[in-house]
């Protein structure tokens, strides 16, 4: 046999695995590495394991010892930091205890604290920058788990490679460089959760930007929440009232719906969230408003409106301005959907406003292109229709067994010069539940709310309308259409004859009624009297320049001097004949003193 075959047959002799154990000052003695040895080996279960020590003066006390990508910290300062999370969850559990009770626990915590012998898989930071951080040596990390660097800064794990995986970063990367380290937390994303959260304004982790007190939350949800499975959900029966005349009679929305806000920049979109928002005082739903990328002055107008409005009270702001960096704008909307779910699992209805994602499409694809991920259509990585289904597939009906909860979204999406065919705009229309798209043409020809009868839609529809409503719509929707149609054919005429006249008339009341100013939406049983009304004619008479004054009058009157039919139709509900025609009959009585007097 050659001695090259002689070589390959001679059993290897076993690698031995070295643990690199520093201290600052006292080296351990023999008997201590003897013991920390069979420690680490039965832990391990590496029996040819061998501990070097070695002086290192950055320890703070006690020693630190490094093994392949662990790491067992008995510093000063490690102990610290074990003891401070035996203290957290302490106070955790502690069911809101006094002062004076505050401090026996901790005494008691403390008191009853045995240090563990806890392993941290440890890695080191070999590239950092534009909130973006490169993490070798970390082998297990799971997506979405949080990362905690050595200067105190959080990220998370957003892509998963062969040999390193990289963060985003949820703080300022000044003190993170090359060989800096980090620490995996085993803990996902999330956000704490609670009533007090509610007239608050706060950030994307749920630290307060008001300058109000610290929050106590009451628990803890993953920002990433799989969705509620069918048998866990209702279907959409009971209507989310908008207060907006075109909207709740055309297209209304359900609670546990999803309807896209869509249109070009400046036609109003905030508006009818915001109207939305302001229509749930005085009811049961809660109403959570997410900005992501917009100017802090816009926030802070649409803050102030709300507080002026008293709809603070039941509202929650979570914000994440344009001058906030890309991770912080990616989790705003998921952060304000882990606040909404936790409402939800509580029985109660929520309202969440997404304005808008397409800012938040272009931060998940900086974010992507900066993690080198390979650019698709219009630079967008391929899995960004899944980046806003898996977020609005969260709305949703809860059974009944579940307490009933229900989360309605209106995400609002910005298109480009009327162009719903664009990438980001087709993929939310295919997720959500309809939409409605407000028309630039429409809004500076003084249409506001500038909604497109044709091109909006609601796949709820009348399911998720009150029977006072449903009966009470009739044919309006077909009405505007055959008016525009109508119109744009004879605007160059002379010569109509009497029923096109009074089709082109019936066409111009309808446009008038349904202008409505920002900040001022009609309860369910105005929009009924008004319907009612117009549906009947009754208005057509009334020329177009003083529609919106009558409306006002109308209203007025109603409010002061026909109190029961009032009162009927919001405790009912429905709309019977008798009470139809106690509307028709107050209304012409009414209508006739406005044009004799």
């Amino acid at each position: 046999m050659s001695e090259k075959a002689n070589r390959n047959n001679t059993p290897q002799e076993p690698q031995k695995v070295i643990a690199l154990l520093r201290y600052d000052r006292t080296p351990p003695t023999a008997e201590q590495l003897k013991a920390i040895r069979d420690i680490l080996s039965e832990r391990l279960w590496e029996p040819t394991l061998e501990v070097v020590p070695r002086r290192d003066m950055t320890v703070d006390g006690g020693f630190i010892i490094d093994v392949g990508g662990v790491q067992y910290d008995w510093s000063d300062q490690g102990r610290g930091n074990q003891l401070a999370r035996h203290l957290e969850q302490g106070h955790r559990s502690a069911a809101d205890p006094t002062s004076g009770g505050l401090i026996s626990i901790l005494k008691e915590e403390v008191e009853r604290f045995e240090l563990q012998l806890e392993e941290d898989e440890v890695g080191h930071v070999s590239y950092v920058g534009d909130g973006i951080a490169l993490i070798a040596g970390i082998d297990h990390a799971f997506y979405g788990e949080i990362i905690v660097f050595d200067d105190g800064t959080k990220g998370m794990v957003m892509d998963i490679r062969e040999t390193s995986v990289g963060c985003i970063l949820f703080g300022k990367e000044n003190g993170l460089r090359e060989g800096s380290k980090a620490i995996r937390t085993f803990r996902q994303a999330g956000i704490p959760v609670g009533e007090a959260f509610l007239g608050r304004v706060v950030d994307a982790l749920g630290a307060p930007l008001d300058g109000g007190e610290e929050i106590r939350e009451s628990g803890y949800r993953p920002v990433e929440q799989p969705a509620p499975g069918i048998i866990d959900r209702e279907p959409v029966s009971e209507p989310m009232e908008t207060g907006i005349l075109s909207i709740d009679t055309m297209f209304p929305i359900g609670r546990g719906q999803r309807e896209l806000i869509i249109g070009d920049r400046q036609t109003g979109k905030t508006s009818i969230a915001l109207d939305t928002i302001l229509n749930q005082k005085n009811g049961n739903v809660i109403c959570i408003y997410v900005a992501i990328g917009q100017k802090a002055s816009t926030i802070a107008r649409l803050i102030n409106t709300l507080k002026t409005s008293g709809a603070m009270e039941y509202t929650i702001v979570v914000s994440s301005t344009a001058a906030d960096p890309a991770p912080l704008q990616y989790i705003a909307p998921y952060a304000g959907t882990a606040l909404a779910e936790y409402f939800m699992h509580e029985g109660k209805d929520v309202l969440i406003v997404y304005d808008d994602l397409s800012k938040h499409a272009v931060a998940y694809r900086s974010l992507s292109l900066l993690l080198e991920r390979p650019p698709g259509r219009e630079a967008y990585p391929g899995d960004v229709f899944y980046l806003h289904s898996r977020l609005l597939e969260r709305a949703s009906k809860l059974s009944r067994a579940l307490g009933g909860g229900s989360i309605t979204a209106l995400p609002i999406i910005e298109t480009q010069g009327g162009d719903v065919s664009a990438y980001i705009p087709t993929n939310v229309i295919s997720i959500t539940d309809g939409q409605i798209f407000l028309e630039a043409d429409l809004f500076f020809g003084g249409m506001r709310p500038a909604v497109n009868v044709g091109l909006s839609v609601s796949r709820v529809g009348s399911a998720a309308q009150c029977r006072a409503m449903k009966r009470a719509s009739g044919s309006i929707r077909i009405d505007l259409a055959q008016y525009r149609e109508m119109a744009v054919f004879t605007q160059f005429s002379s010569d109509l004859d009497e029923i096109t006249q009074r089709q082109l008339r019936h066409g111009e009341v309808l446009m008038e009624l349904l202008k409505q100013p920002l900040g001022h939406p009609l309860s369910m049983e105005e929009q009924v009297i008004l319907l009612v009304l117009a549906n009947s004619g009754l208005m057509d008479m009334i020329p177009k320049a003083r529609v919106a004054e009558v409306k006002r009058h109308v209203l007025r009157h109603f409010k002061q001097r026909q109190q029961q039919i009032c009162k009927e139709l919001s405790e009912r509900r429905d709309l019977s004949d008798n009470l139809k025609s106690k509307i028709l009959a107050a209304g012409e009585a009414y209508l006739e003193r406005e044009r004799k007097g």
